[in-house]
């Protein structure tokens, strides 16, 4: 009874996936059959005999390439190339009136069937809150050190490029024929939804970090060797939450570890695209190390929804000529615009182009598109059974070479861990955005003109072929020509706005000053007496040393004696060595410091600052040994006195 009414009541999926319910249903009816009338008359505390049991149908995926081949593609009661990856279980909720079931006799769990589900597995996390990324070691080490593809020589198609045109939507197509390659149909059914890297309509995106599938199929090349080949999906580029740095990041390091990479483009190839790819590339050549040649392989530009297609065709061929015309070199062309066509042609080995219609007015339009090919026009089914197999086809594969060698999955595991650490750190310049960077090369242009503003005003006043000028003479010139400077700075048009110029302002103001010291030196070096300072410093020193000590050792004080002396002989040390300095120029770094030293004692020239603590020390022991030196007048004594 329990049976039939399972069987009435429980909407199983139609097709292979029935059988397989009918027998996990049968499976449960036994183990709750041979739980007895215990369990028949199992209540809960209520006494109602109704108790609500969830049944869980989720069979272990099976890939569409071991079905038998369909006879024809056109039926859309064709299965479908992404039935192998369910997006997700079907669950079935009945009222059921006797025992509970054995848990020996229940199904997979849903934990047991996710690991070995085909899926989009993400190894390169996205932190929103510190901009800043984080390989997941464990789940790449999982999909490409298996002990079946490990050692084998690794394929990587990358797609890259801005959010929201469609790189997810591709890849999944990839995966239809990946499953299906050795059919003519493998693209699908026309009523099949599109599975597989998870996508969506709309405007917001979906794909952050880096996934991978977590697949890797191992397909044999027309040679005889083996390759495993790994799909990889982007998160894209220049969405309202990522910075310039993250999308530099994100491309730089899909392209770093890619065979090919699928550059994705929407209507045509533009001037900026060409800037961001240098932009990006550039980031991604600085990670690598010093290399002799071109550092990345496989560029495909994938122009989406191509509307000239009376000026080049459609396909491969059609893009070809189109490239050729955009990256083209010309003699008359701005060296800006000459410098990112060489740069592009510098970093890729191969450089391809593919011009794909538009998927039409209901792909664009309906919230509802789930991929299915109905939808889809022809037009751009036709391409993509082109595009497809360019890519991914045998003997098309492209392997992943770095500095010329092969690498292996093991490799690719242990490239990942290197690139990614240096972008964790600081050894690498920050990307910055056009406007950021234009920006700070407008203020640097305006401090270097207010720079130059206050040297040459400088210069006339105390230049190399100018006489000595007084000091406070000297300090009123420079307020002057530095106000005339700042005013200079800020008369100019910048752009970043006044906080951003700010900082460039208190820039100018610190070099300025920077330069007035080395301009107080130049002045003072143009003084005879300035230069005779340090040796005439030291000749006092020397004199008042000798005086001080002959007059200490005079009086008995020899430890100040000794003291004067050993003085009077460094000062005369030092100025042997300052004259060989300046005769020589060796040592210069000496010859400074006992100018230094010398300035310092001239600053306190003023015997009562330079000898006050001294004397003050002289007279203390002076009166202290005065002291000691008078003798004691002894007292009278009675004791001796005789007494009447």
């Amino acid at each position: 009874m329990a049976q039939q009414r399972w069987r009435r009541e429980a909407r199983a999926p139609q097709g292979e996936g029935a059988a397989q319910v009918d027998r996990a249903v049968t499976v449960w009816l036994r183990g709750a059959s041979r739980a007895g009338p215990a369990a028949d008359g199992a209540r809960d505390p209520r006494g109602t005999r109704t108790l609500r049991r969830h049944f869980v149908w989720a069979p272990r995926p099976v890939p569409h390439a071991l079905r038998a081949p369909q006879p024809r593609c056109s039926q859309s009661s064709r299965r479908g190339a992404m039935k192998e990856a369910p997006t997700r279980g079907k669950h079935y909720e009945e009222e059921e009136e006797d025992a509970l079931p054995d848990s020996d006799a229940l199904p997979d769990s849903d934990d047991e069937v996710e690991l070995d589900k085909p899926r989009p597995i993400q190894i390169v996390l996205a932190h929103e809150d510190d901009h800043n990324f984080e390989l997941d070691e464990a789940a790449l080490e999982k999909i490409l050190l298996q002990e079946h593809i490990k050692d084998l020589n690794i394929v990587v198609v990358s797609v890259a490029g801005a959010f929201r045109k469609g790189k997810s939507f591709l890849l999944d197509f990839m995966l239809r024929y990946m499953y299906n390659r050795t059919s003519p149909c493998w693209i699908g059914g026309n009523n099949e939804p599109l599975t597989g890297f998870t996508w969506r309509g709309g405007c917001e995106r979906e794909t952050t970090g880096i996934q991978i599938w977590s697949e890797v199929f191992v397909i044999d090349k027309p040679n005889g060797t083996k390759v495993a080949v790994l799909l990889m999906d982007t998160q894209g580029a220049f969405d309202s939450q990522s910075t310039i740095k993250d999308c530099a990041t994100v491309f730089a390091l899909s392209t770093m570890t890619s065979s090919v990479q699928v550059y994705n483009l929407s209507q045509n190839i533009q001037e900026d695209d060409l800037q961001h790819l240098q932009l990006f590339t550039e980031y991604g050549r600085l990670a690598m190390e010093e290399i002799y040649q071109k550092p990345f392989q496989t560029l495909m530009f994938l122009i989406r929804d191509w509307s000239y297609p009376y000026e080049h065709a459609y396909g491969l061929e059609g893009g070809k000529k189109f490239l050729e015309k955009r990256l083209q070199v010309k003699q008359n062309q701005h060296e800006e615009l000459q410098n990112v066509r060489k740069h592009i042609h510098s970093c890729f080995s191969n450089l391809g182009c593919f011009l794909l219609p538009h998927p039409g007015l209901k792909v664009a339009t309906n919230p509802n598109f789930d991929g299915r090919l109905n939808d889809i026009d022809e037009e751009f089914k036709n391409e993509l059974r082109n595009l497809v197999p360019l890519l991914l086809a045998p003997e098309n594969l492209v392997e992943k070479e770095i500095s010329g060698s092969k690498v292996t999955c093991r490799d690719l595991v242990e490239y990942f861990k290197a690139y990614i650490k240096i972008y964790q750190g600081e050894e690498l310049p920050h990307p910055k955005s056009m406007l950021q960077a234009t920006a700070e090369a407008n203020n640097l242009a305006a401090v270097a003109g207010a720079k130059d503003l206050y040297s040459k005003g400088m210069e006339q006043i105390c230049g190399g072929d100018k006489p000595y000028i007084a000091p406070s003479d000297l300090e009123r010139k420079h307020q002057d020509f530095r106000e005339t400077a700042i005013r200079q700075f800020r008369s100019v048009k910048k752009m970043g706005g006044e906080e951003f110029c700010r900082r460039y302002q208190e820039q100018l103001e610190v070099e300025i000053d920077e330069i007035y010291a080395n301009f107080v030196k130049h002045n003072d070096g143009k003084n005879i007496f300035y230069a005779a300072r340090t040796p005439a410093t030291l000749f006092a020193v020397m004199f008042a040393m000798y005086i001080i000590s002959g007059l200490t050792g005079f009086l008995g004080m020899n430890s100040i004696a000794t003291l004067c002396n050993l003085v009077l002989g460094m000062a005369l040390i030092s100025f042997c060595t300052w004259a060989y300095v300046k005769y020589s120029g060796e040592f210069r770094e000496i010859g400074t410091a006992i100018d230094q030293i010398a300035e310092a004692i001239w600053e306190q020239r003023n015997p009562r600052k330079v000898f006050s603590k001294l004397f003050e020390v002289l007279r203390r022991r002076t009166i202290r040994r005065a002291l000691t030196s008078v003798p004691r007048q002894r007292l009278s004594s009675n004791n001796n006195k005789k007494k009447n």
